[in-house]
């Protein structure tokens, strides 16, 4: 697997190297953002909290574990990210408002999010690899720069802004060709899912996804 490391606020030419299946590391800063952000934002009508495009265009679908220090500084252990399908209809909108280009999540969109949403706009879409990488991806995080409505939205909702150092590993599912790693394989899989069956005897009973008969008995 080609293996990317970029520096944020990226650049076009950055994105136009990536395709479906590379593997992404980043260094600087990017922010959090989500649907309690979006809805202030784009439903409600409020002004962003602070120049998105000042910051970064790179936006982090996730909820961070963080604790203040004594200081009063925050301490980030883990940033665990959040399934990003379910924001797709606020993407358009928020790549105009933002100047994003970069988005981070879990389990990517579909190939119709990205060619009508990302294409359009020049922006991709990078995925956490798999479960359980909350704690290694917290150790890319050098720094809270800020965090803004905290006390409105709560941690998981809130802005943050994070200075990242060797932030990753992500796998870009979305490139700026509308392809998505996630739906070419399952395409491979799925055109050889009978085959795994091939010569066994019926089962006993049936698996969810392995039936859509109401009359077989299913796991």
């Amino acid at each position: 697997m080609k293996e990317i490391r970029l520096r944020t606020p990226v650049q076009p030419e950055d994105l136009q190297k990536l395709e479906a299946g590379m593997v992404v590391y980043l260094h600087g800063p990017l922010y959090t953002g989500r649907e309690g952000l979006y809805r202030r934002v784009l439903d409600e009508g409020l002004k962003p909290p602070v120049d998105l495009a000042s910051i970064s265009n790179v936006n982090f679908h996730c909820s961070p574990a963080a604790a203040v220090r004594p200081d009063g500084s925050y301490d980030v252990g883990a940033v665990t990210a959040t399934a990003s399908f379910r924001f797709s209809k606020w993407m358009n909108r928020w790549f105009d408002v933002s100047g994003c280009r970069m988005v981070i999540g879990k389990g990517g969109m579909s190939e119709e999010d990205y060619r009508n949403h990302f294409v359009p706009k020049g922006a991709v879409y990078l995925t956490t690899v798999g479960y359980g990488t909350g704690a290694l991806l917290g150790r890319g995080i050098k720094r809270v720069r800020a965090v803004h409505w905290l006390e409105e939205l709560g941690i998981a909702q809130a802005m943050w802004v994070f200075e990242v150092e060797n932030f990753g590993p992500f796998l870009v599912d979305g490139d700026l060709k509308g392809n998505s790693l996630f739906e070419i394989e399952n395409r491979k899989v799925n055109a050889k899912l009978t085959d795994v069956y091939a010569g066994l005897k019926e089962p006993a009973l049936r698996r969810y996804g392995e039936t859509t008969s109401r009359k077989d008995e299913v796991i």
